[in-house]
């Protein structure tokens, strides 16, 4: 398929595949909708779940001795934006973040270096990050920084085997208008059994057939107000 870089609402860069009208970010804002959908209401959602966990230990010693770790699942890499964002926040936050990232069809060198996505959030210091997270090579757990490692698994979604493993997963698959296969209820099932009790998943989508798929399996979900361009997006969680 036919796939192009283009320029979104807040400057900055995807990847649009042509045949389908589809993009890998919204053209409202690749990096708007990224912050909006994955780190605001996902990762730091689930930041916050840990300090209160953590504000609740009894002890000093104990407290002093806790060390805060996260484990994401990511439903496609894509572009590495949602990856590097998590970086970014792990390394400021100071939580350990392992991140998995699945991909069937990783994007060329070329369209990476197009991505302008460490100019626009204006850390071209963390360039040689982002670079690393699209050369190290699939399947080896990376350290790429103190608190931030990668592994990305080249595979279809449907592949995925693990269980009880992440607290949060990033559901960023292309829209059910052109691959409706990757919204319903065989893959969020995948999707639950590969949560910890009590773990957390974000996706854009909002559609009422998503969210009926996702409780169908057992998720208990919840709507919030989506990214510029878009109303709502949902929120899932595996248990009360």
């Amino acid at each position: 398929m036919q796939r192009k870089i283009i320029t979104t609402a807040d400057g900055s860069k995807t990847i649009q595949i042509e045949e389908w009208n589809e993009q890998y970010h919204s053209v409202h804002g690749a990096i708007q909708e990224a912050n909006h959908v994955y780190i605001k209401q996902g990762l730091l959602f689930c930041f916050d779940i840990q300090n209160t966990s953590q504000e609740s230990i009894d002890t000093t010693e104990t407290s002093a001795n806790s060390s805060r770790k996260l484990s994401i699942l990511e439903i496609g890499f894509g572009t590495g934006l949602n990856a590097f964002l998590t970086l970014l926040q792990a390394d400021e936050h100071q939580i350990d973040v392992r991140y998995v990232g699945v991909e069937a069809f990783p994007i060329s060198p070329d369209e990476m270096a197009a991505l302008n996505y460490t100019e626009q959030l204006e850390v071209s210091g963390k360039n040689a990050h982002f670079k690393a997270m699209h050369n190290i090579a699939w399947e080896n757990d990376t350290r790429l920084t103190p608190y931030f490692s990668l592994q990305k698994q080249q595979k279809l979604f449907k592949d995925i085997t693990d269980t009880n493993q992440f607290d949060l997963i990033y559901f960023d698959a292309f829209g059910a208008r052109v691959q409706p296969e990757l919204w319903t209820e065989s893959i969020f099932q995948i999707m639950f059994d590969a949560l910890k009790e009590k773990g957390v998943l974000v996706t854009y989508a909002a559609k009422g057939s998503v969210r009926r798929a996702m409780q169908a399996v057992g998720f208990n979900v919840e709507k919030l107000p989506g990214p510029p361009g878009k109303r709502e997006m949902l929120r899932a969680r595996k248990g009360s």
